[in-house]
């Protein structure tokens, strides 16, 4: 092989002795190991989107301690003034395993792209944990959601909840909707596939589920690139159970004035068990039947009761039933509808023919020796007529005259004529 030139120069001929030395070294166990980052945050980094100047967005950071020990954060700062960090009192200690959700807040001041971090100083050991943020100020948002914050409050572990974001282009022009990203725990969207091109007004709409796997705050986001846009989520998990309705809304249709008609409702429990104390009804008409309060329905168990509606006139009634409970939702509402109708009651009546007359008359009262009104605006010249103005409950009492060519009447017919509306 032929050496580099560099080093391509004649050896020297003379020759040394050789003197070998020996070195002894002590090997030192290996015990030192990496340490463990006790203090984390989730997100490990937030994207803010395109924010309106002089408006605020707003998103959840959780710090959990994961170490053996205590760990005590003593300061938090940020490397711009548009981001700044509230929600927790320092310094603020975490035992192990403890989490804490804290706010982290983006105030553009000015068009364009800002970056940052946020430092957390504690004694972890790694005493200065770092959020990398990001953000963008605009004039104008191009695409907005609504909710503009997805807001899921407590869930029972292994439980689920989804709420519906609707995004709407407010320009005239289309807005390509590149991808879309979810970032938390627990949090996950379903919805049509991207890349999708909103006309001018047009909107469609995301689910968005939160299903914690652990007790505790979360924090997350949906991030629509193309537009840039963000939708804060926060969501609690909880290890109590869930109480849920089925249907949400209970409608019981047409019931006829003063009867009682009942429908079913499910309650069931998840995650845990609940334990229902009580119910109270909005509306009078609506009444919680066969329920001995309080019960209790185990986690994955469902229970069936009825709901009777009586109305009390005519119409639409609507109304609801809150039930009280020790589930993380500790109160759930059920929404009732129906329609109440009244039964038409009619009498009808019917005569002789009289000779020489060209129509009869028709009197009613409710009273047999009360006074009389006519209650036909015409001559009749037949010898029936059906009254429909009647009310049910009441009595009425009628009588009849004729009427001749020359427009003189009869004294009334005797005796009156009863007849009793049920």
């Amino acid at each position: 092989m032929r050496l580099p030139q560099s080093f391509a120069q004649p050896f020297s001929t003379r020759v040394l002795s050789i003197i070998t030395i020996t070195i002894f070294v002590s090997m030192l166990p290996l015990c030192a190991r990496a340490a463990t980052r006790q203090l984390t945050c989730a997100p490990s980094s937030l994207r803010f989107g395109s924010v309106l100047i002089g408006q605020t967005e707003t998103q959840v950071v959780v710090l959990t301690n994961g170490g053996e020990t205590s760990v005590t954060v003593s300061a938090m700062s940020s490397t711009t003034t548009e981001f700044t960090l509230s929600g927790i009192t320092l310094p603020l200690t975490l035992s192990p395993g403890q989490s804490t959700a804290l706010n982290v807040t983006f105030a553009p001041i000015a068009t364009g792209g800002t970056g940052g971090e946020a430092t957390f100083t504690s004694n972890a050991s790694n005493p200065n944990l770092q959020l990398q943020l990001a953000g963008a100020g605009v004039k104008s948002d191009p695409v907005t959601a609504s909710p503009s914050i997805a807001s899921f409050g407590n869930v029972a572990v292994g439980a689920s909840s989804t709420l519906a974001a609707t995004l709407t282009n407010h320009r005239s022009s289309n807005v390509t909707l590149s991808s879309v990203q979810t970032t938390g725990n627990g949090f996950s969207l379903s919805g049509p596939a991207f890349p999708i091109t909103l006309g001018g007004g047009q909107s469609l709409t995301l689910s968005v589920t939160f299903a914690p796997q652990s007790a505790g705050a979360s924090g997350g986001s949906v991030f629509v690139t193309g537009p840039g846009l963000v939708i804060p989520l926060t969501g609690t998990g909880t290890t109590l159970g869930q109480l849920t309705i089925t249907p949400s809304l209970l409608n019981f249709g047409d019931v006829p004035e003063g009867t009682t008609q009942t429908e079913p409702i499910t309650m069931s429990a998840a995650g845990a068990s609940v334990t229902v104390f009580s119910d109270s009804s909005s509306n009078s008409q609506f009444v919680l039947d066969g329920a001995s309060f309080p019960f209790t329905i185990p986690a994955g168990q469902s229970l069936s009761l009825n709901v009777g509606f009586t109305p009390q006139g005519s119409g639409t009634v609507t109304g609801s039933l809150s039930f009280t409970s020790n589930a993380s939702n500790s109160v759930d509402v059920e929404s009732l509808t129906g329609i109440g109708t009244v039964t038409n009651y009619r009498v009808s009546l019917w005569w002789n023919a009289s000779t020489g007359v060209v129509g009869y008359n028709v009197y009613r009262s409710t009273a047999a020796t009360g006074t009389y009104a006519k209650i036909n605006s015409t001559l009749d010249a037949n010898t029936a007529y059906t009254d429909s103005t009647v009310v049910a409950g009441n009595t009425y009492y009628y009588e009849a005259t004729s009427v001749n060519s020359s427009g003189q009447e009869s004294t009334p017919s005797t005796p009156p004529v009863q007849a009793v509306v049920p």
